[in-house]
């Protein structure tokens, strides 16, 4: 037996393990690969796809991540929030069209009047669909006090990518305001009040090495991480980080991507992991391959089209002219392609998570 047969036939991995698949680079090896981490999460979350919704409400925001295209000095952005009626209608489309969750995404604010937008939003969604549409939030690093609210006020789940655990490579992608330790303490923060908690990385970025990536996941494992959301890194023009990524490959980011959604559901088994919308900014069937790879998760986007092109965190995002409904057709066929089912009126929630708060980890 050859050693990736031999890896592969464990029960439990070491970080040796994970090291040496990741640097897998013969085809045939890493779709041995794949197919493992397929059928641990055949076993452990079913072939179940669950949609997530996503509505990015507003591209306003008070980071200036060296990454990101809707960073606060990117000039060339045209700023928006939606009025409320816009995302209830865009839940309620969600709710009506038996989505069962959706996620609530903006750039980052901590204002007052920020606060109670997103407050009053969710109580009305929660009202409108008598508690029944679950909902993810994913606006940035705040006050644990302002978390509370919107817990109170229907969020059950929320996501904060860490982008990377090294706290050395973090620095490298922010500017010297933004701290790690803060957002480290947001995690913890969420996961004490109860929700249920994502987080993830940017994979294949400048300066990053396969370890770190290794070392990714083993933050997920320590953390006790619910529901993973990551994807390749893809350059903005408008970034200072761009600059830096000397030689941009789409099917190296790609398949460095593919294997981190593999290694993480073989290692952490039971979590939620997203086939990230990155993945068909590579390729077109960029999602399905995440699927097949251990992912569960899909995120169609579900805003309204006049601002899809507002909210660009990278360059060459998928389906910004595609309407929902569109969007939604499309999807369905994409998944029973692959022979796997959707998740209608279900929440999807992370078998982790309530292992978790139950004390079986």
């Amino acid at each position: 037996m050859n050693k990736i047969d031999t890896i592969l036939n464990k029960t439990s991995f070491t970080k040796e393990d994970l090291i040496f698949l990741i640097n897998l680079k013969n085809k045939n090896k890493i779709q041995k690969l794949y197919k493992k981490a397929y059928k641990i999460k055949r076993k452990n979350v079913g072939k179940t796809v669950y949609f997530r919704g996503i509505i990015e409400f507003s591209n306003i925001c008070e980071k200036n991540c060296l990454y990101c295209g809707i960073r606060k000095n990117n000039k060339s952005v045209n700023r928006y929030i939606m009025d409320k009626k816009t995302i209830i209608d865009s839940a309620l489309w969600a709710y009506k069209n038996d989505y069962g969750s959706l996620v609530l995404q903006s750039g980052e604010r901590t204002d007052d009047e920020f606060i109670d937008f997103v407050e009053d939003i969710l109580l009305k969604i929660k009202e409108k669909t008598s508690g029944k549409l679950g909902i993810t939030l994913s606006v940035g690093e705040q006050k644990k006090s302002t978390y509370k609210r919107w817990f109170e006020a229907g969020a059950h789940r929320y996501l904060l990518r860490i982008e990377t655990s090294n706290k050395e490579l973090y620095k490298k992608l922010h500017p010297k305001n933004h701290d790690f330790n803060k957002r480290y303490k947001c995690l913890k923060s969420l996961q004490e009040i109860g929700y249920q908690v994502g987080t993830g990385v940017m994979i294949g970025l400048p300066y990053q090495t396969r370890e770190d990536l290794i070392n990714d996941i083993l933050f997920y494992k320590d953390f006790n991480i619910d529901m993973i959301g990551m994807g390749p890194y893809i350059i903005h023009k408008d970034t200072p980080l761009a600059k830096n990524m000397k030689e941009f490959k789409k099917n190296t980011q790609l398949e460095l991507g593919l294997k981190m959604v593999a290694l993480t559901r073989i290692f952490l088994k039971d979590v939620n992991i997203a086939a990230t919308t990155a993945l068909q900014a590579l390729n077109p069937i960029g999602r399905e391959m995440g699927l097949k790879a251990g992912a569960n998760i899909v995120m169609p986007n579900i805003t309204s089209i006049e601002y899809r092109d507002g909210y660009k965190l990278y360059d060459d995002k998928p389906c910004t002219d595609e309407n929902s409904e569109k969007c939604k057709s499309c999807l369905k066929n994409r998944i029973q392609s692959i022979g796997e089912k959707i998740g209608y009126n279900k929440w999807g929630d992370s078998p982790h998570y309530f292992k978790r708060v139950k004390g079986s980890y």
